[in-house]
Formats: C-alpha cells, sequence, structure tokens
C-alpha cells in the first residue's frame, strides 16, 4: 500500500517519467522505503492498467521515447483513499537483527565487540546518508527527520551496548 501511495503521491505533484520518479526517490527517500526500480515499474504499470494514472510517450530530440505518467481522477480517489489508511496505521518497529544480540553472549568478547562495531559503522553510515537529504518543504520532511532521529536513537543505543561490553 505504502509503495503505491509514495507514486500516486509523487505523480500528484507533477507528472514524470519513471526515471524522473525512480531518480527522486532514489535521492531522497532512499533510506525511507525499499522500493526498487522493477517493483515501480511494475507498479506503474499495474495503476496504469487499474486507471489511477494515465501513460504517454514523449520523446526529446534523439533520446528514446519514454512513458510520462500522470495522476487521473481516479488515482486522485485512490491516493486519498490510501493516504487516509496510511496515515491511521501503526506498525510496530522489527528489528531483526536483534535476534542476533539475544545470543550475543554466545561469542568471545572480544568477537562480540568488533561485530558490534562493524554494526556500528553501518549504521553511522546509514545516518550520514539520512542526514544529507536536501531539505523539503512540508510534510515530506517530517519522513526524512523521522528516519534520522529513529538512526540516531539506534546510534545511542548501540553506544550503550559497546560500553556496556
Amino acid at each position: 500500500m505504502e509503495r503505491k501511495l509514495l507514486l500516486l503521491g509523487l505523480l500528484r505533484q507533477q507528472e514524470m517519467h519513471g526515471y524522473q520518479l525512480f531518480e527522486f526517490i532514489e535521492r531522497d527517500l532512499a533510506s525511507c522505503t525499499d522500493l526498487t526500480k522493477p517493483t515501480a515499474y511494475y507498479l506503474l504499470n499495474k495503476m496504469a492498467e487499474d486507471g489511477w494514472i494515465s501513460e504517454e510517450t514523449s520523446q526529446e530530440g534523439n533520446r528514446p521515447p519514454r512513458k510520462v505518467y500522470r495522476l487521473t481522477a481516479l488515482g486522485e480517489s485512490e491516493f486519498q483513499r490510501l493516504l487516509r489508511e496510511n496515515i491511521t496505521q501503526f506498525s510496530p518497529a522489527s528489528f531483526p537483527g536483534d535476534i542476533g544480540l539475544a545470543f550475543l553472549d554466545n561469542l568471545p568478547g572480544g568477537e562480540a565487540l568488533a561485530l558490534l562495531q562493524k554494526r556500528r559503522a553501518a549504521l553511522k553510515s546509514a545516518l550520514q546518508a539520512a542526514q544529507a537529504v536536501p531539505v523539503h518543504r512540508g510534510s515530506l520532511q517530517w519522513v526524512i527527520q523521522h528516519q534520522v532521529r529513529h538512526l540516531t536513537t539506534e546510534l545511542a543505543w548501540l553506544d550503550e551496548i559497546i560500553a556496556s561490553l
């Protein structure tokens, strides 16, 4: 649901071709969504079949033709429905990496610490990437801020575990 909402919401702001959509998602929302390019194109095709978006082929100069996607009236209705459904949902956070922490004491102390330091480096890198996202106007910035807040808290929590070892 959130992937369709994301694509519809971006197309609601302006018509775009697939590359523009995915470029924006990769540049500004990669830390907030796991939407891949193949999945995005699959969903765009499905939403076009369902009448939520329209496709128009355009060509600039010698460039290959590309599809430009535009939100339809039906797509606007679906966007509004998905938006309301998404905003009211609460999804508890799941941390699959914590399962290994449950058994951390089964590793020699030095190895456990080295592995946690590796995890910390990856987390720090993700935080820096999220902090590097350009500032946006309006509510899109809240998504980025939420991700930064989560990663900052996760890093502080991991630092506490490392210090306790």
